[in-house]
């Protein structure tokens, strides 16, 4: 029997053969088709060299393309497991030409490969034309032979293909295959054409038209060629099976799925098998290429899928978990032709498991619901859209996953109540959103969300991609174009939207009319705002765009971001269990960590926490990123941030290692966070760390800065630069430095302390020990002076030194203190019961532009605007003395 794996191989090496380059699949998720939630035919990854976007050094490819279908226009998830030919994953082979060969080869190619490498009869072939593709037809009779009869003109578009609604375009002729008058059905474009008897095989697309907007179509100057041949679909063929269910992989997988849950693969369990193995495929493709289960997006699609398989799992009555116990098989059977199976085995197996426990922890409970309700109903009536939304919001049941359960019993579900409750949770959750005292703007976004959906997130994996432009809002409105400041939303993006203390990406968006350069991403209830400038052109609704994440800000974020995590938990480890984040900034040029604790660090305790940091940089281990519940993240150890708020599910990122931690699967990891930021690939690349600095934030919380990368290179640098001219200044060796200027800062104290005692020595007349002169004011002896070379904070001793000479009296000095007033007053203790030094000094500082002061009846001390008023102040002074005296 000839292999999947064979026909693979044959189809390939024949066009390869025939001047073809052999090209990888392209990944599930299209990097250059926003309009596609998943790739679902061969010719995806060739778009843009059919329109004459892109070249390339070959112009004849052929592929063996994964294919997707289970959302969007192309959604065949219903039908999976009760027919013979849909499936959520399949294999695309094709041939293409760019420009190249056009409809005399590909005929010819496809004709000799169907009959003599895969050695089909001929007089059981017939083909479809499109009515009028005159050429098409002539080329098969010279060809092939085929008379006319066997030649079939089909008038509708299932023989003229469009790339969209403008674009190339063409007709197109498909292969059929007659299984024989055995089996009901008749051929193409006759009224029994949906019977088994006529099969398509291939589809051969003459690209040869450009279409416009007006209807009108020319000629392409670059006529091109694309093909697809479903592998599953000629697999059975080749194999002598009517069903791809029947094939050699699909029934391996089958017979893994009736192994493990000990039941015939062909018994009343039939369809469950059939289910569980092409569900199988497609979650594990997805999952291996970094698509992850979540409740919005191609996460939300790979949930559907994935609980629909463990659904019927269920039903087969395994007590455990069966999915990842299926993935062994899947790698044997095709991880030779794809290695990302094999390479990513481990997460697909560890993600497979992880939601079919959390599924079945509800699926009991959901499906006693349904039973419960529909015993309540009348024989054949239809389950109430009400319930079927509380199955999907409370138990998350998917609405197609409430119509599969309910047809195998023969049920409906009434979509239109489903809807209903639906808008209506929408409508709370609006009016929650406007109460919460968000962004003032945010019933704009709500709409954008409502009506075009939620942006789906696609910078953990990659940092370009295409998307859709499904909104431009300019100065809060939305606008069918726009120049100038706009905010743009996208059905899809890599620009990470400001969130969890890391900033927004930075970029640019490029459509065929602008360009934006965006500054910032925000988000808002699920929809990613692009805010930027048009720098070039105009943008408009509905256009694609090429969007390119800012890379080398990007990286100096994750390095920070993931640096971030470190120093969380070095902290922990240094000061103790109690540090708790209170916040924190990861931007590109540094980060801030905020943090229980009240007291500053010491320098010993920040190199410390410095070189532990530096120390798990240097393990250069991979950072892991699982997703699951917040309990189940707790129960590994994992921190959360104070305060937020998490879903049903989490990203749980895992960075180093440390013996017996007890944090993680294997209790082996350093620091283990709920979190939904990128990071680094792996530690290495936050390249070094340097701690800036210590400071209080607000009561019992510490803020530390610090910077990674060329940022903290950089940094080092320039301290090293300043430490080198500190050296050559002082004439010692850099490791001497500390000391030097050590003795330096006590030798000037020594010499200051002298210079302020040979000031106030010559303030008091050279320091001789005569008494100064005082005059007479009421009895009392009062010294009032302006001096010149003190300081304001020599004046206090000034005023002792006086009031010793004197012996009995009351002492005002002015001093200029740097172009303002100094002022003091000090009266004797035999005085004070009838001056204050308190009175006196008001009355002085009032002259001198000054207001208050203070001190005791012996001691006061003010100042004023300036010294210019200094007689007016003395005479203010002896005036209070000669009242009181």
């Amino acid at each position: 029997m000839t292999s999947l794996s064979d026909i693979r191989s044959t189809f390939l090496n024949y066009y390869g053969r025939n001047g073809h380059e052999v090209v990888a699949s392209s990944p599930l998720v299209p990097r250059n088709d926003p309009t596609l939630m998943f790739t679902n035919s061969g010719m995806v990854q060739f778009k843009n060299l059919f329109t004459g976007v892109e070249t390339r050094d070959y112009q004849r490819a052929t592929t063996s393309q994964k294919c997707v279908r289970a959302g969007g226009k192309h959604n065949d998830l219903d039908n999976v497991g009760y027919t013979a030919r849909h499936h959520t994953f399949f294999e695309m082979l094709g041939n293409f030409s760019f420009g190249d060969y056009f409809k005399d080869e590909a005929i010819a190619f496809a004709w000799e490969l169907l009959t003599k490498d895969f050695d089909l009869p001929k007089d059981k072939l017939l083909v479809t034309v499109y009515h009028t593709d005159d050429e098409a037809a002539d080329i098969w009779k010279k060809v092939a032979g085929l008379s006319d009869d066997r030649i079939i003109r089909i008038p509708t578009d299932d023989n003229f293909w469009r790339m969209g609604p403008t674009g190339p375009c063409g007709p197109c002729t498909e292969i059929f295959y007659d299984h024989g008058d055995k089996i009901w059905g008749g051929p193409p474009g006759s009224a029994e054409e949906d019977g088994d008897r006529f099969i398509e095989i291939w589809n051969l697309v003459f690209m040869q038209n450009e279409q416009f907007e007006d209807g009108t179509m020319r000629p392409l100057d670059m006529q091109s060629i694309d093909t697809g041949m479903g592998l599953e679909r000629i697999g059975a063929l080749l194999q002598g099976k009517h069903d791809n269910y029947d094939t050699d992989l699909m029934r391996a997988l089958i017979e893994a799925s009736a192994h493990a849950t000990s039941s015939d693969p062909d018994g009343p369990g039939k369809v469950h098998h059939r289910v569980i193995a092409d569900h199988l495929r497609a979650t594990s493709f997805l999952i291996a290429e970094g698509v992850l289960p979540s409740n919005e997006g191609r996460g939300y699609v790979l949930r559907r899928i994935m609980r629909r398989a463990m659904r019927h799992a269920h039903q087969l009555g395994a007590a455990d978990p069966l999915m990842h116990r299926l993935v062994p098989a899947l790698v044997q059977e095709m991880g030779a032709a794809y290695p990302e199976l094999g390479q990513g085995k481990s997460l697909i197996e560890e993600t497979l498991k992880n939601e079919e426990v959390r599924f079945r922890q509800t699926l009991d409970r959901g499906l006693k619901l349904l039973d419960d309700e529909l015993a309540a109903l009348a024989e054949g009536v239809d389950l109430p859209g009400e319930t079927a939304f509380k199955l999907y919001d409370t138990y998350g049941f998917p609405l197609d996953l409430t119509q599969d359960a309910l047809r195998e019993k023969g049920r409906g579900v009434n979509t239109e109540g489903f809807d209903t409750a639906m808008a209506a949770q929408k409508a709370k959750a609006r009016a929650a959103w406007s109460g919460s005292g968000e962004q003032a703007d945010a019933s704009v976004w709500f709409d954008i969300a409502e009506t075009k959906g939620l942006t789906d997130f696609l910078g953990y994996e990659t940092l370009t991609a295409e998307g859709q432009i499904v909104s431009i809002v300019v100065d809060g409105s939305p606008a069918d174009a726009g120049t100038g400041a706009v905010q743009v939303v996208l059905n899809q993006t890599p620009f990470y939207a400001e969130s969890g203390g890391q900033v927004g990406d930075a970029g640019t968006l490029k459509t065929d009319t602008g360009l934006v350069q965006i500054a910032d991403t925000k988000k808002v209830a699920g929809v990613f705002i692009h805010i930027g400038e048009v720098t070039m052109g105009e943008v408009r609704t509905g256009q694609g765009a090429v969007l390119s994440v800012d890379e080398d800000r990007r990286a100096a974020i994750e390095a920070n971001h993931s640096a971030t995590h470190l120093l969380n938990e070095a902290l922990r480890e240094t000061l103790g269990d109690h540090i708790a984040q209170r916040g924190s900034l990861n931007a590109p040029d540094r980060l801030r960590f905020d943090f229980s604790h009240q007291n500053g660090l010491s320098d010993a305790e920040m190199a410390q926490v410095e070189r532990d940091v530096n120390r798990l940089i240097r393990q250069n281990t991979r950072v892991e990123t699982r997703i699951m519940t917040p309990d189940d993240a707790r129960a590994l150890g994992a921190q959360a941030l104070f305060g937020e708020k998490y879903g049903e599910e989490v990203r749980v990122v895992s960075m180093g290692t440390k013996a017996d931690s007890g944090k993680g699967v294997d209790g082996q990891t350093y620091s283990l966070e709920l979190c939904g930021g990128t990071h680094v690939d792996r530690l290495g690349r936050i390249g070094a760390f340097v701690l800036l600095g210590d400071s209080a934030s607000s009561a019992g919380v510490r803020r530390i800065e610090a910077l990674t990368g060329q940022a903290a290179l950089d940094h080092l640098t320039e301290q090293g630069a300043l430490l080198g001219q500190a050296a050559a200044a002082l004439k010692v060796p850099a490791g001497e430095v500390a000391t030097r200027v050590k003795a330096l800062m006590e030798e000037r104290k020594a010499l200051a302390n002298e210079v302020a005692q040979l000031r106030r020595d010559a303030a008091m007349g050279g320091g001789g020990s005569a008494a100064p002169d005082g005059e007479d004011v009421g009895g009392v002896s009062f010294l009032g002076r302006v001096m010149d070379g003190v300081s304001g904070k020599d004046l206090p001793a000034l005023i002792d030194q006086f009031k010793d000479r004197l012996g009995s009296g009351v002492v005002l000095l002015i001093a200029d203190a740097g172009g303002k007033a100094a002022v003091a007053c000090g009266v004797t203790q035999d005085l004070t019961d009838r001056v204050s030094a308190v009175d006196v000094l008001r009355a002085a500082v009032a002259e001198l532009g000054g207001k208050g002061g203070g001190g005791r009846p012996d001691m006061a001390q003010g100042g004023g605007a300036s010294t210019e008023n200094a007689d007016a102040a003395l005479a203010a002074a002896r005036t209070v003395i000669g009242g009181v005296a």
